[in-house]
């Protein structure tokens, strides 16, 4: 098993916290047509983390959606402001944690991306587009 990182967040609202272990081989990113609309971004990246190895407080809302092959996800997201904390199993043995939310998300780098099939086409020319430091007016920047 490879190192692994303690990670802990907050829901925008501040109603759920989460904290855990996740391995820094078990980050992945997902460019499935599901994770594009539920994020509304080209993928979603994610830590994996086992049942044993993650403490969530607060009430999260669950929509449970049926993939093309049949298997059932459970998403987690908070009722109050909408952050998507999780996909899991039905039955909660293992949780796609949403690494944007988490505290330690600059450090949690997909070791590998999944349904590369789906990907959006400007994904591989991402770093030839013009870079901002904030806002459309700020500073260039390089990526």
């Amino acid at each position: 098993m490879s190192d692994y990182v303690n990670v802990n967040g907050t829901c925008h609202c501040g109603r759920i916290q989460i904290s855990g272990k996740v391995y820094e081989d078990m980050v992945i990113a997902c460019h499935c047509t599901d994770c594009q609309q539920f994020s509304g971004a080209p993928f979603r990246p994610v830590a994996i983390i086992k049942n044993e190895d993650i403490k969530i407080d607060g009430e999260v809302t669950e929509y449970t959606k049926v993939a093309d092959s049949g298997n059932e996800r459970v998403q987690g997201f908070c009722g109050n402001c909408g952050c998507q904390i999780y996909a899991r199993a039905t039955d909660k043995s293992v949780f796609n944690v949403r690494t944007g939310f988490l505290d330690q998300h600059h450090k949690l780098t997909p070791k590998k991306h999944i349904f590369g099939q789906s990907k959006v086409a400007w994904i591989e020319t991402i770093s030839e587009a013009k870079w901002h430091v904030a806002g459309p007016e700020s500073n260039e920047m390089k990526p």
